[in-house]
């Protein structure tokens, strides 16, 4: 008899994370890729990857569930038993991996998040989403200006004496404020340096403004990879931060543990890999309401909707 296994799959708007873990939270199977703008075949891309790393002799999916800006698309796509947001994921999955954690640091591609936990629970939190100054995509910008791969901004800014000054908190400022520096023939170096400090100042007095951060801290997503951000965390808050191996990966691992939690098991199978999916956007004109009304389509049939707010815009399936 085959044992469970519990997918979990996170959409963002800059990358796709997926995992497959057993019934003792371990990691069988990890992808994280780019979604250039398409969640549909990234998702597919993602599981793909699952696939061949998945061991279908010994296990068998036995629930799945989605998290991430897109994830009611995804969740009608795979069959998904469990659909939450990212915060209740990343806490999840973080608190799972680090049960004393109080503060939980992440900045993404596009947005940044704060969440302040309490004997393993979640009590308060605060996003950014209005502005990418000071995530992956702003240092990725500013990567390619300087003629560097973000990549390697870590290494480069531990290697500064100092931090030279940048204004981060517009994305335009910093811009201007970066080239300035290169005119006066400020250090490459420093540079990064400054962006890495800019990126953990703007982000201590915007998103986590007001919120008491409390160690232990573990710092998550894609700019956690940023050695040069870690430190300048840890130089402005005074303590240590934490960046766990996994933790890009955390939406992901937390949305397949509340998929185990659940206990509703459901059909899935990889083939919804190669199978073509087109969403369509209609407008429903039976009330004065004129809801938005998403339809997904899998090989040219209805299979959900959402988006209206009464029963008239209802898209019978």
């Amino acid at each position: 008899m085959k044992k469970k296994a519990y997918l979990g799959i996170d959409i963002g708007s800059i990358s796709t994370k997926g995992v497959i873990i057993n019934e003792k939270n371990e990691f069988l199977a990890e992808c994280y890729l780019w979604t250039e703008g398409n969640p549909t075949q990234a998702t597919q891309k993602v599981l793909r990857e699952l696939e061949k790393q998945f061991d279908a002799d010994a296990y068998r999916i036995a629930a799945s569930g989605t998290t991430g800006s897109a994830r009611k698309l995804v969740g009608s796509m795979i069959g998904a038993q469990v659909i939450k947001n990212e915060i209740t994921a990343h806490a999840v999955g973080t608190t799972t991996l680090h049960p004393d954690v109080r503060t939980i640091l992440e900045i993404g591609g596009q947005d940044s998040k704060i969440i302040c936990v309490e004997n393993g629970v979640a009590v308060d939190y605060a996003m950014n989403t209005l502005c990418a100054a000071g995530t992956g995509a702003f240092l990725s910008s500013q990567a390619h200006r300087l003629g560097v791969e973000v990549e390697e901004f870590g290494e480069i800014a531990l290697k500064a004496k100092k931090a030279a000054p940048i204004a981060a908190r517009c994305t335009v400022f910093a811009e201007s404020d970066l080239v300035h520096k290169l005119q006066v023939g400020c250090p490459k170096e420093e540079i990064i340096a400054g962006l890495c400090k800019a990126v953990a100042g703007n982000y201590l007095n915007n998103v986590a403004k007001g919120k008491k951060i409390v160690s232990p801290v573990v710092f998550q997503g894609g700019v956690s990879k940023n050695a040069g951000v870690v430190r300048m965390f840890e130089e402005q808050l005074g303590m240590p931060v934490l960046v766990d191996e996994k933790g890009h990966l955390m939406g992901a691992f937390g949305i397949a543990i509340l998929a185990k939690e659940r206990q509703d098991e459901g059909e899935f199978s990889f083939d919804v890999a190669e199978m073509e999916f087109k969403t369509r956007e209609i407008t429903c004109g039976k009330c004065a309401n004129h809801c938005e009304i998403i339809c997904v389509y899998r090989d040219g049939m209805l299979i959900d909707s959402w988006g209206n707010r009464c029963d008239n815009g209802a898209v019978r399936q």
